[in-house]
């Protein structure tokens, strides 16, 4: 087993002990789930920070992207966590707002990130892709180039063809919901 795959094995333990969460719960496209995948409750603990931050630089280093960062509340610990690891080191942070402010420099994009930057889009949990593509659509819109998309972990429910699509680049996931809770009802 490679160095990488052992982290993601690690990963993927952490995951599931600290953020798979079951019992019916409302997604934000709406739809009822009889499991929630709140990955920032591994990722906001030591060993889910250094094992996704070292896997989201490595992912960020094979695309020559010099940024990471996308959708404000996923992106933030996701970014900082790919900034702070050995990996990480000359690549900077960024977040997308949901909306501009009204003052200041009154931008989408915030952060260390430049317009002309190859970016990796982080994301912490897939379902549709809709909060990534409107991201997305904003980080292009700024004068960013995607590099690629990577999610902590997909829900299978076709958001990362969306992504894919609207990014123009690859979309992978660290994990499927299928090593996550394989026996899952639905």
């Amino acid at each position: 087993m490679s160095d990488s795959e052992a982290i993601r094995a690690e990963l993927i333990e952490l995951l599931k002990r600290h953020s798979l969460v079951l019992g019916e719960v409302t997604l934000s496209s709406g739809t009822k789930a009889s499991y929630y995948v709140d990955a920032r409750r591994t990722v906001m603990r030591p060993e889910g920070l250094s094992s996704a931050g070292t896997l989201i630089a490595r992912r960020a280093n094979e695309v020559g992207a010099s940024a990471v960062g996308g959708p404000v509340m996923a992106a933030i610990p996701l970014a900082c966590a790919a900034i702070a690891v050995p990996e990480g080191e000359g690549l900077v942070g960024f977040f997308v707002r949901k909306e501009r402010k009204s003052h200041g420099l009154q931008r989408w994009v915030e952060g260390g990130a430049e317009p002309g930057d190859r970016v990796l889009v982080v994301e912490d949990t897939v379902t549709t892709g809709r909060s990534t593509v409107s991201a997305i659509e904003r980080i292009r819109d700024e004068g960013f180039e995607i590099a690629a998309v990577l999610s902590l972990v997909d829900r299978l429910a076709g958001g990362g063809e969306t992504i894919a699509a609207a990014a123009g680049a690859p979309y992978t996931s660290l994990t499927t919901i299928d090593e996550l809770y394989p026996d899952r009802p639905d």
